[in-house]
């Protein structure tokens, strides 16, 4: 198989690769580069290609980045009291209005 060769990888890979190059352009990555990067991250999230036929199939690649979303925050709001989140909440609320004003006029 040629380097560069995409046959191992599964449509859901593909359109991860596809939406995660779309990003990158969008914030002014030439094409070339942003195909690059996003094959990258793919492979550093997926562990490469996962179609049947190459090393490395369905092993754990040790890099959960993708799979950790919520626990973070989860933990930080669990540790703060009531009082504390609403009072963020409230503030976060008056920011947001501020901001909708000063764009509005």
């Amino acid at each position: 198989m040629p380097r560069g060769d995409k046959s191992k990888y599964t449509d859901k890979q593909e359109r991860k690769a596809d939406a995660i190059a779309d990003s990158y352009e969008k914030r002014g990555v030439s094409e070339k580069e942003a195909e690059r990067r996003a094959w990258a991250t793919v492979n550093k999230d997926d562990g490469g290609g996962n179609k049947p036929g190459g090393s490395g199939r369905g092993k754990e690649t040790g890099n959960p980045a993708a799979h950790k979303g919520g626990e973070k925050g989860g933990k930080a709001a669990a540790s703060r009291s009531a009082a504390d989140r609403s009072a963020s909440a409230k503030k976060a609320a008056e920011t947001r209005k501020r901001n909708r004003e000063k764009a509005a006029g």
